[in-house]
Protein backbone atom coordinates (compact mmCIF):
# COMPACT_ATOMS: atom_id res chain seq x y z
CA UNK A 1 0.00 0.00 0.00
CA UNK A 2 1.50 3.95 -1.05
CA UNK A 3 1.94 5.62 1.95
CA UNK A 4 -0.24 8.62 2.08
CA UNK A 5 1.55 12.11 2.81
CA UNK A 6 0.27 15.34 3.78
CA UNK A 7 0.08 17.00 -0.26
CA UNK A 8 -2.16 14.18 -0.78
CA UNK A 9 -4.87 15.58 1.42
CA UNK A 10 -4.14 19.57 0.59
CA UNK A 11 -4.59 18.58 -3.00
CA UNK A 12 -7.55 16.98 -2.32
CA UNK A 13 -8.96 19.70 -0.63
CA UNK A 14 -7.94 22.19 -3.40
CA UNK A 15 -10.91 19.95 -5.61
CA UNK A 16 -13.45 19.34 -3.02
CA UNK A 17 -16.83 20.64 -5.24
CA UNK A 18 -18.04 21.18 -1.26
CA UNK A 19 -15.04 23.64 -0.08
CA UNK A 20 -17.03 26.89 -0.85
CA UNK A 21 -19.77 25.71 2.06
CA UNK A 22 -17.22 26.30 5.09
CA UNK A 23 -17.99 29.95 4.60
CA UNK A 24 -21.02 29.44 5.97
CA UNK A 25 -20.26 28.48 8.96
CA UNK A 26 -18.96 29.90 12.16
CA UNK A 27 -15.30 27.86 13.06
CA UNK A 28 -13.37 28.81 16.00
CA UNK A 29 -9.10 29.46 15.15
CA UNK A 30 -7.53 26.54 14.77
CA UNK A 31 -9.53 23.96 15.70
CA UNK A 32 -10.23 21.00 14.23
CA UNK A 33 -14.00 20.33 14.40
CA UNK A 34 -14.85 16.25 14.24
CA UNK A 35 -18.21 16.14 16.45
CA UNK A 36 -20.76 17.09 14.40
CA UNK A 37 -22.24 13.61 14.57
CA UNK A 38 -22.97 15.34 17.82
CA UNK A 39 -23.48 18.77 18.04
CA UNK A 40 -23.08 21.06 14.69
CA UNK A 41 -21.25 24.04 14.39
CA UNK A 42 -22.93 27.12 14.18
CA UNK A 43 -24.35 28.85 10.96
CA UNK A 44 -22.94 32.37 10.27
CA UNK A 45 -26.21 33.34 9.27
CA UNK A 46 -27.58 32.24 12.76
CA UNK A 47 -26.78 35.42 14.67
CA UNK A 48 -28.63 37.57 12.33
CA UNK A 49 -31.68 35.27 12.26
CA UNK A 50 -31.35 34.99 16.57
CA UNK A 51 -31.09 39.00 16.53
CA UNK A 52 -34.27 39.19 14.11
CA UNK A 53 -36.35 36.82 15.42
CA UNK A 54 -35.76 38.16 19.33
CA UNK A 55 -35.45 41.66 18.65
CA UNK A 56 -37.60 42.64 15.60
CA UNK A 57 -40.04 39.64 15.64
CA UNK A 58 -40.45 38.87 19.18
CA UNK A 59 -38.98 42.48 20.58
CA UNK A 60 -40.94 44.73 18.34
CA UNK A 61 -43.77 42.13 17.06
CA UNK A 62 -44.73 40.65 19.99
CA UNK A 63 -47.92 38.25 19.82
CA UNK A 64 -48.61 39.54 16.25
CA UNK A 65 -45.67 37.64 14.76
CA UNK A 66 -47.46 34.82 14.81
CA UNK A 67 -49.56 35.87 11.71
CA UNK A 68 -47.05 38.83 10.64
CA UNK A 69 -43.78 36.80 10.71
CA UNK A 70 -45.50 33.37 9.87
CA UNK A 71 -44.18 31.53 13.15
CA UNK A 72 -47.93 29.77 13.21
CA UNK A 73 -46.51 27.52 9.35
CA UNK A 74 -42.80 27.54 11.13
CA UNK A 75 -43.18 23.61 12.25
CA UNK A 76 -44.58 22.93 8.52
CA UNK A 77 -43.05 25.07 6.74
CA UNK A 78 -39.11 23.67 8.21
CA UNK A 79 -40.69 19.97 7.93
CA UNK A 80 -41.09 20.00 4.09
CA UNK A 81 -37.81 21.51 3.44
CA UNK A 82 -35.95 18.54 5.34
CA UNK A 83 -38.73 16.45 3.90
CA UNK A 84 -36.61 17.04 0.79
CA UNK A 85 -33.24 16.41 2.63
CA UNK A 86 -34.94 12.27 3.71
CA UNK A 87 -36.74 11.35 0.61
CA UNK A 88 -40.27 12.42 1.53
CA UNK A 89 -43.03 14.19 0.37
CA UNK A 90 -44.33 17.84 1.38
CA UNK A 91 -46.86 16.83 4.00
CA UNK A 92 -45.05 14.44 5.48
CA UNK A 93 -42.69 15.80 7.79
CA UNK A 94 -42.96 18.35 10.85
CA UNK A 95 -40.61 19.70 12.94
CA UNK A 96 -42.03 19.42 16.79
CA UNK A 97 -40.88 18.48 20.36
CA UNK A 98 -37.61 16.41 20.85
CA UNK A 99 -36.53 13.40 19.08
CA UNK A 100 -37.88 11.61 22.36
CA UNK A 101 -41.18 12.90 22.62
CA UNK A 102 -41.95 12.27 19.22
CA UNK A 103 -40.08 8.82 19.80
CA UNK A 104 -43.17 8.28 21.68
CA UNK A 105 -45.64 9.86 19.89
CA UNK A 106 -44.82 7.70 16.92
CA UNK A 107 -44.67 4.47 18.52
CA UNK A 108 -47.55 4.39 20.84
CA UNK A 109 -49.88 5.90 17.73
CA UNK A 110 -48.27 2.70 15.72
CA UNK A 111 -48.80 0.09 18.49
CA UNK A 112 -52.61 1.63 18.06
CA UNK A 113 -52.53 0.73 14.32
CA UNK A 114 -51.39 -3.02 15.37
CA UNK A 115 -53.69 -3.59 18.35
CA UNK A 116 -53.65 -7.52 17.98
CA UNK A 117 -49.95 -7.75 18.12
CA UNK A 118 -47.90 -7.55 21.21
CA UNK A 119 -43.82 -7.22 20.41
CA UNK A 120 -41.81 -3.87 19.50
CA UNK A 121 -38.58 -5.06 17.88
CA UNK A 122 -34.80 -3.14 18.54
CA UNK A 123 -31.97 -3.86 19.18
CA UNK A 124 -29.33 -4.21 21.89
CA UNK A 125 -27.18 -1.06 22.56
CA UNK A 126 -29.25 1.27 20.71
CA UNK A 127 -29.52 4.81 21.56
CA UNK A 128 -30.54 4.78 25.22
CA UNK A 129 -33.10 7.61 24.87
CA UNK A 130 -34.60 5.18 22.20
CA UNK A 131 -34.76 2.30 24.78
CA UNK A 132 -35.69 3.89 27.39
CA UNK A 133 -38.97 5.57 25.80
CA UNK A 134 -39.98 1.94 24.44
CA UNK A 135 -39.18 0.68 28.12
CA UNK A 136 -41.41 3.16 29.45
CA UNK A 137 -44.19 2.53 26.90
CA UNK A 138 -44.54 -1.21 27.62
CA UNK A 139 -44.49 -0.31 31.19
CA UNK A 140 -47.44 2.40 30.77
CA UNK A 141 -49.49 -0.08 28.80
CA UNK A 142 -49.18 -2.85 31.44
CA UNK A 143 -47.67 -5.71 29.62
CA UNK A 144 -49.54 -5.43 27.00
CA UNK A 145 -46.98 -4.99 24.58
CA UNK A 146 -43.55 -6.36 25.39
CA UNK A 147 -40.18 -4.63 23.99
CA UNK A 148 -37.76 -7.39 22.34
CA UNK A 149 -33.78 -6.60 21.38
CA UNK A 150 -31.82 -8.94 19.17
CA UNK A 151 -28.63 -8.03 17.78
CA UNK A 152 -28.16 -6.14 14.78
CA UNK A 153 -27.23 -9.27 12.88
CA UNK A 154 -30.41 -11.42 13.90
CA UNK A 155 -33.15 -8.86 13.86
CA UNK A 156 -34.47 -9.87 10.31
CA UNK A 157 -35.34 -13.35 11.62
CA UNK A 158 -36.98 -11.95 14.80
CA UNK A 159 -38.97 -10.14 12.98
CA UNK A 160 -42.22 -12.34 13.34
CA UNK A 161 -46.28 -12.87 13.31
CA UNK A 162 -46.91 -11.51 16.83
CA UNK A 163 -44.52 -7.92 16.05
CA UNK A 164 -46.11 -4.86 16.07
CA UNK A 165 -43.16 -2.39 15.72
CA UNK A 166 -39.50 -2.26 14.45
CA UNK A 167 -37.47 0.59 15.56
CA UNK A 168 -34.32 0.95 14.29
CA UNK A 169 -31.94 3.76 14.42
CA UNK A 170 -30.31 3.93 10.79
CA UNK A 171 -27.00 4.63 11.79
CA UNK A 172 -25.49 3.79 14.82
CA UNK A 173 -24.46 6.64 17.46
CA UNK A 174 -21.33 4.47 18.67
CA UNK A 175 -20.07 2.23 15.79
CA UNK A 176 -21.29 4.62 12.85
CA UNK A 177 -22.59 1.04 11.32
CA UNK A 178 -25.50 1.46 9.15
CA UNK A 179 -28.31 -0.58 8.63
CA UNK A 180 -29.84 -1.75 5.24
CA UNK A 181 -33.13 0.01 5.20
CA UNK A 182 -34.83 -1.07 2.36
CA UNK A 183 -34.17 -4.44 3.21
CA UNK A 184 -35.33 -5.05 6.93
CA UNK A 185 -38.25 -2.43 5.94
CA UNK A 186 -39.41 -4.71 3.38
CA UNK A 187 -39.29 -7.71 5.63
CA UNK A 188 -41.15 -5.85 8.42
CA UNK A 189 -44.27 -5.07 6.05
CA UNK A 190 -43.86 -9.06 5.10
CA UNK A 191 -44.77 -9.91 8.30
CA UNK A 192 -47.42 -7.16 9.02
CA UNK A 193 -45.21 -5.07 11.01
CA UNK A 194 -44.46 -1.29 11.04
CA UNK A 195 -41.28 -0.05 11.03
CA UNK A 196 -39.65 3.27 12.80
CA UNK A 197 -36.45 4.85 11.72
CA UNK A 198 -34.52 7.21 13.77
CA UNK A 199 -32.26 9.35 11.70
CA UNK A 200 -30.37 11.31 14.14
CA UNK A 201 -27.01 10.09 12.81
CA UNK A 202 -28.37 9.80 9.74
CA UNK A 203 -30.15 13.23 8.14
CA UNK A 204 -27.66 15.84 6.40
CA UNK A 205 -24.97 12.27 6.52
CA UNK A 206 -26.10 10.01 4.49
CA UNK A 207 -28.72 9.58 1.50
CA UNK A 208 -32.45 8.91 3.24
CA UNK A 209 -34.90 7.49 0.65
CA UNK A 210 -37.79 7.11 3.01
CA UNK A 211 -40.32 7.18 0.84
CA UNK A 212 -38.54 4.80 -1.69
CA UNK A 213 -38.18 2.07 0.71
CA UNK A 214 -41.95 2.46 1.66
CA UNK A 215 -40.48 3.68 5.66
CA UNK A 216 -43.62 4.27 7.69
CA UNK A 217 -42.57 6.19 10.61
CA UNK A 218 -39.52 8.70 11.04
CA UNK A 219 -37.61 10.73 14.10
CA UNK A 220 -34.70 12.53 14.41
CA UNK A 221 -32.66 15.44 15.62
CA UNK A 222 -31.81 18.69 14.98
CA UNK A 223 -28.68 19.74 15.98
CA UNK A 224 -26.09 17.36 14.56
CA UNK A 225 -26.17 17.03 11.11
CA UNK A 226 -28.34 20.19 10.10
CA UNK A 227 -26.61 22.03 12.44
CA UNK A 228 -29.77 23.95 14.24
CA UNK A 229 -28.17 24.70 17.77
CA UNK A 230 -27.95 22.80 21.19
CA UNK A 231 -31.56 22.00 21.94
CA UNK A 232 -32.60 22.59 18.70
CA UNK A 233 -36.17 20.49 17.78
CA UNK A 234 -36.51 17.41 16.11
CA UNK A 235 -38.54 16.36 13.55
CA UNK A 236 -41.16 13.46 12.56
CA UNK A 237 -41.93 11.45 9.43
CA UNK A 238 -45.18 10.04 8.97
CA UNK A 239 -45.98 8.37 5.28
CA UNK A 240 -49.06 10.20 3.78
CA UNK A 241 -51.29 6.60 4.19
CA UNK A 242 -50.97 6.62 7.62
CA UNK A 243 -51.90 10.20 8.55
CA UNK A 244 -55.92 9.81 8.17
CA UNK A 245 -55.64 7.04 10.62
CA UNK A 246 -53.00 7.97 13.24
CA UNK A 247 -53.74 8.70 16.49
CA UNK A 248 -51.06 10.06 19.08
CA UNK A 249 -51.70 9.97 22.79
CA UNK A 250 -50.30 13.67 23.00
CA UNK A 251 -53.16 15.61 21.74
CA UNK A 252 -52.44 18.86 22.55
CA UNK A 253 -53.66 22.09 20.86
CA UNK A 254 -51.41 22.73 18.37
CA UNK A 255 -52.72 19.49 16.69
CA UNK A 256 -55.98 20.51 16.93
CA UNK A 257 -57.86 21.15 13.09
CA UNK A 258 -59.07 24.23 14.50
CA UNK A 259 -56.48 25.49 17.30
CA UNK A 260 -58.02 28.85 17.63
CA UNK A 261 -61.62 27.79 17.98
CA UNK A 262 -60.81 27.13 21.53
CA UNK A 263 -63.04 23.50 21.82
CA UNK A 264 -63.48 21.54 24.48
CA UNK A 265 -63.40 18.71 22.51
CA UNK A 266 -60.19 17.59 20.85
CA UNK A 267 -60.49 16.67 16.76
CA UNK A 268 -56.82 15.95 15.26
CA UNK A 269 -55.49 18.30 12.23
CA UNK A 270 -56.45 16.17 8.85
CA UNK A 271 -52.64 15.69 8.24
CA UNK A 272 -49.37 15.84 9.76
CA UNK A 273 -50.35 18.81 11.87
CA UNK A 274 -51.86 15.89 13.77
CA UNK A 275 -48.64 15.44 15.42
CA UNK A 276 -47.74 18.30 16.57
CA UNK A 277 -48.59 19.16 20.48
CA UNK A 278 -47.48 22.27 22.50
CA UNK A 279 -46.59 25.70 20.92
CA UNK A 280 -43.84 25.74 18.53
CA UNK A 281 -40.15 26.86 20.36
CA UNK A 282 -40.01 29.77 17.77
CA UNK A 283 -36.82 30.44 18.57
CA UNK A 284 -34.78 26.94 18.12
CA UNK A 285 -37.33 26.53 15.19
CA UNK A 286 -36.29 29.57 13.23
CA UNK A 287 -32.36 28.73 14.20
CA UNK A 288 -32.75 25.21 12.74
CA UNK A 289 -34.54 26.58 9.58
CA UNK A 290 -30.91 28.47 8.95
CA UNK A 291 -28.93 24.91 9.16
CA UNK A 292 -31.64 23.11 6.80
CA UNK A 293 -31.51 25.81 4.17
CA UNK A 294 -27.37 25.37 3.99
CA UNK A 295 -28.27 21.45 3.72
CA UNK A 296 -30.84 21.80 1.01
CA UNK A 297 -28.48 23.47 -0.89
CA UNK A 298 -25.70 21.19 -0.98
CA UNK A 299 -25.78 18.03 -2.85
CA UNK A 300 -26.47 15.05 -1.46
CA UNK A 301 -24.34 12.82 -3.77
CA UNK A 302 -21.40 14.93 -3.27
CA UNK A 303 -21.55 14.89 0.93
CA UNK A 304 -21.31 11.45 0.52
CA UNK A 305 -18.89 10.85 -1.78
CA UNK A 306 -16.44 13.20 0.05
CA UNK A 307 -18.08 11.72 3.81
CA UNK A 308 -16.75 7.74 3.14
CA UNK A 309 -13.66 9.17 0.88
CA UNK A 310 -12.51 11.03 4.31
CA UNK A 311 -13.33 8.06 6.51
CA UNK A 312 -11.54 5.88 4.09
CA UNK A 313 -8.53 8.07 4.94
CA UNK A 314 -9.28 8.12 8.20
CA UNK A 315 -9.00 4.59 8.72
CA UNK A 316 -5.98 4.17 6.44
CA UNK A 317 -4.16 6.56 8.38
CA UNK A 318 -4.70 4.82 11.66
CA UNK A 319 -3.47 1.72 10.09
CA UNK A 320 -0.10 3.64 8.53
CA UNK A 321 0.73 5.79 11.76
CA UNK A 322 -1.21 4.02 14.88
CA UNK A 323 -0.86 0.68 14.36
CA UNK A 324 1.05 -0.32 17.73
CA UNK A 325 -0.56 1.81 20.09
CA UNK A 326 -3.60 -0.51 20.98
CA UNK A 327 -6.27 1.14 18.67
CA UNK A 328 -9.26 -0.87 17.75
CA UNK A 329 -11.83 -0.12 14.80
CA UNK A 330 -15.26 -0.40 15.95
CA UNK A 331 -16.71 0.67 12.39
CA UNK A 332 -17.28 -1.40 9.83
CA UNK A 333 -14.60 -0.83 6.32
CA UNK A 334 -17.78 -1.64 3.81
CA UNK A 335 -18.78 2.04 2.48
CA UNK A 336 -22.73 0.48 2.53
CA UNK A 337 -22.00 -0.44 6.38
CA UNK A 338 -20.48 2.82 7.48
CA UNK A 339 -22.57 5.83 8.19
CA UNK A 340 -20.16 9.75 8.32
CA UNK A 341 -18.00 8.74 11.65
CA UNK A 342 -14.76 6.57 12.33
CA UNK A 343 -15.01 5.17 15.59
CA UNK A 344 -12.01 3.68 17.18
CA UNK A 345 -11.92 1.59 20.46
CA UNK A 346 -8.98 2.06 23.26
CA UNK A 347 -8.65 0.86 26.93
CA UNK A 348 -7.47 4.42 27.67
CA UNK A 349 -10.14 5.94 25.44
CA UNK A 350 -11.17 8.54 27.51
CA UNK A 351 -7.98 9.99 28.30
CA UNK A 352 -7.14 10.01 24.78
CA UNK A 353 -9.39 11.96 23.80
CA UNK A 354 -9.12 14.77 26.38
CA UNK A 355 -5.77 15.18 25.08
CA UNK A 356 -6.12 15.44 21.85
CA UNK A 357 -9.06 17.80 22.85
CA UNK A 358 -6.74 20.03 24.92
CA UNK A 359 -5.32 20.18 21.32
CA UNK A 360 -8.01 21.81 19.84
CA UNK A 361 -8.96 18.64 18.05
CA UNK A 362 -12.78 18.24 19.20
CA UNK A 363 -14.23 14.30 18.94
CA UNK A 364 -15.59 12.74 21.47
CA UNK A 365 -15.91 9.67 24.08
CA UNK A 366 -18.76 7.13 24.84
CA UNK A 367 -17.83 4.21 27.32
CA UNK A 368 -16.92 1.92 27.62
CA UNK A 369 -14.12 2.32 25.32
CA UNK A 370 -15.35 4.19 22.09
CA UNK A 371 -13.49 7.36 20.67
CA UNK A 372 -15.72 9.13 17.80
CA UNK A 373 -14.72 10.69 15.14
CA UNK A 374 -17.39 12.45 12.87
CA UNK A 375 -17.35 13.75 9.52
CA UNK A 376 -19.60 16.71 8.52
CA UNK A 377 -18.57 17.40 4.66
CA UNK A 378 -19.74 20.58 4.70
CA UNK A 379 -17.17 22.36 6.99
CA UNK A 380 -14.70 19.50 7.39
CA UNK A 381 -11.31 19.81 5.49
CA UNK A 382 -9.05 16.56 4.19
CA UNK A 383 -6.32 18.27 5.63
CA UNK A 384 -8.15 18.05 9.41
CA UNK A 385 -7.93 14.11 8.92
CA UNK A 386 -4.21 14.09 8.42
CA UNK A 387 -3.57 16.78 11.33
CA UNK A 388 -5.85 14.94 13.49
CA UNK A 389 -4.04 11.53 12.88
CA UNK A 390 -0.48 13.34 13.38
CA UNK A 391 -1.38 14.96 16.62
CA UNK A 392 -3.00 11.33 17.72
CA UNK A 393 0.65 9.95 16.78
CA UNK A 394 2.24 12.45 19.23
CA UNK A 395 -0.06 12.15 21.71
CA UNK A 396 0.66 7.82 21.69
CA UNK A 397 4.27 7.88 21.36
CA UNK A 398 5.18 10.25 24.01
CA UNK A 399 2.21 9.09 26.27
CA UNK A 400 0.97 12.53 27.07
CA UNK A 401 -2.52 11.12 27.50
CA UNK A 402 -1.70 9.61 30.89
CA UNK A 403 -1.32 12.95 32.68
CA UNK A 404 -4.13 12.95 35.65
CA UNK A 405 -5.61 16.20 34.11
CA UNK A 406 -6.67 14.05 30.89
CA UNK A 407 -8.59 11.17 33.54
CA UNK A 408 -10.60 13.38 35.26
CA UNK A 409 -14.25 12.63 34.43
CA UNK A 410 -16.62 15.03 32.98
CA UNK A 411 -20.30 15.24 33.18
CA UNK A 412 -20.30 15.30 29.44
CA UNK A 413 -18.43 12.94 27.83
Amino acid sequence: MTLLNKDHFIELDRQDPLAQFREEFELPEEHIYLNGNSLGVMPKASKEKARKVVEQEWGQGLIRSWNTADWIHLPRRVGDKIAGIVGAAPGEVIVADSTSVNLFKLAAAALRLRPNRHKILSEPGNFPTDLYILQGLERFMDGKVHLHTQPRQEILDAIDDDTALVVLTHVHYKSGAMFNMAEITRKAHEKGALILWDLSHSTGAVPVALNNVEADFAIGCGYKYLNGGPGAPGFLFVAQRHQAELEQPLSGWFGHANAFAMSDTYEPAPGIERTLCGTTPVVGASLLEVGVDIMAAADMGRIREKSLKMSELFIALVEQRLADHGFGLATSKRPAERGSQVSLTHEHGFAIMQALIKRNIVGDFRAPDIMRFGFTPLYVRYIDIWNCIDALAQIMEIAEWDRPEFKKITAVT
